[in-house]
This record gives structure tokens, C-alpha cells and sequence, in this order.
């Protein structure tokens, strides 16, 4: 379940889904072709609701993922566009020192400073999750069907994370999922507009 979609932690935005920021254990354990799903929360009014899925199609480290081309624009910006502030490659090494370096971003501190509690909880796993197959409705999120609402139903995660789904849920999940019929970025962050930034 997704407490918070302000499109930081997944960031849907320039063609990949990535998990760069909080979820240690997930980004820890997920190996290439798994699959992430996110679902919203009753205190949204998203309960029961896909805000996005991504299959997992590479893992990089936090210093591979900053110096990626790929991956530049997903460098934040807090006096860019929305996309731009919530920007996740705000993680790496530096080179002078070999500590970790955390960018300006929305997990540093107003003035840009570094959030030292953040930066612990979230390079306490140094990789993170990659998708070019994925799709993601952020605010638009879509009602997940009936069929789907068995025991092991993927809104019975909680917060947090839940990886013990049956090889066939798995196989059930996935077969709705590409038959959706839509894929990629499908609708911006349910929390996208409430955010003030500096200009």
C-alpha cells in the first residue's frame, strides 16, 4: 500500500519507473523479473485501487544510477517543474570523501540540506529498481476486479510490503494487468498538486 504518491518513491516519470528511495527491504530482495504492485490506501479514498505496477527489469547501484545518461533527468530540481522536484537519482558517493551525498530534494530538508535520518534509512540498501515495463495511474488510480479479491489479495498487504502470493495469483494478477490495455504513464501523482515548491 502507498501511504504518499507525490511520484518521488515510485518515480514514474521519463519512460522508466524507478524505486530509488525508501522500501529498503524491497529494493533488497526484488530480483529482475519480479513484480512491484502499489495500491492505494483508505485514508485516500484509493482502497482497492492499482496506483501502479512495475515489472522489475534491471538493478543498479545508487553511484551506477547517478552517473546513467538514462537517468539524468531524474535528477531533482526544487526550483523545476513538479516532475523535476520529486526527481529520486539523489543518491551517490562523494568522490572526495566517499561519503553519501544526498542532492537537494524532496527527502533533504527545506533549505536543502541534508536529512541525515533519511539519507540512513534509505542507502541502508545501496540499489535501486528499474522498469521500462510498467504501468502507473498515480491519481487515476483503477479498481482492482473482484476476482482478485481473494485471501491473498493485493490490498490485504498493509503498509509496507507483502511477497508471499501464490505462483497462480502471481499468474492471475499479471494476466489482468496486460490486459488492461493501457501502459506506461497514465495519470500524474494523487498528491502531485497539493505540493508548494520554491520558485
Amino acid at each position: 500500500m502507498i501511504a504518499r504518491d507525490y511520484g518521488f518513491a515510485p518515480n514514474p516519470f521519463y519512460g522508466y519507473c524507478t524505486l530509488a528511495a525508501c522500501k529498503p527491504v524491497i529494493r533488497r530482495v526484488a530480483s529482475v523479473g519480479d513484480w512491484i504492485v502499489g495500491t492505494g490506501g483508505s485514508s485516500r479514498g484509493l482502497r482497492d485501487r492499482l496506483i501502479y505496477a512495475m515489472r522489475v527489469t534491471e538493478a543498479i547501484t545508487f553511484d551506477e544510477y547517478w552517473s546513467d545518461e538514462r537517468f539524468r533527468d531524474k535528477r531533482p530540481n526544487r526550483r523545476g517543474s513538479r516532475k523535476q522536484f520529486f526527481g529520486d537519482n539523489i543518491y551517490h558517493h562523494d568522490h572526495r570523501t566517499g561519503h553519501w551525498k544526498q542532492e537537494d530534494s524532496h527527502h533533504s530538508r527545506p533549505n536543502g540540506m541534508a536529512f541525515a535520518v533519511n539519507k540512513k534509512h534509505d542507502t541502508k540498501t545501496d540499489r535501486v529498481l528499474i522498469s521500462d515495463d510498467f504501468v502507473y495511474f498515480g491519481g487515476s488510480a483503477i479498481a482492482i476486479p473482484a476476482h482478485l479479491g481473494q485471501d491473498e489479495a493485493l490490498w490485504n498487504a498493509g503498509r509496507g510490503h507483502k511477497s508471499s502470493f501464490s505462483d497462480q495469483y502471481v499468474a492471475n494478477v499479471v494476466r489482468w494487468l496486460r490486459s488492461l490495455g493501457r501502459w506506461g504513464f497514465q495519470g500524474y501523482p494523487a498528491e502531485f498538486a497539493k505540493v508548494q515548491w520554491r520558485a
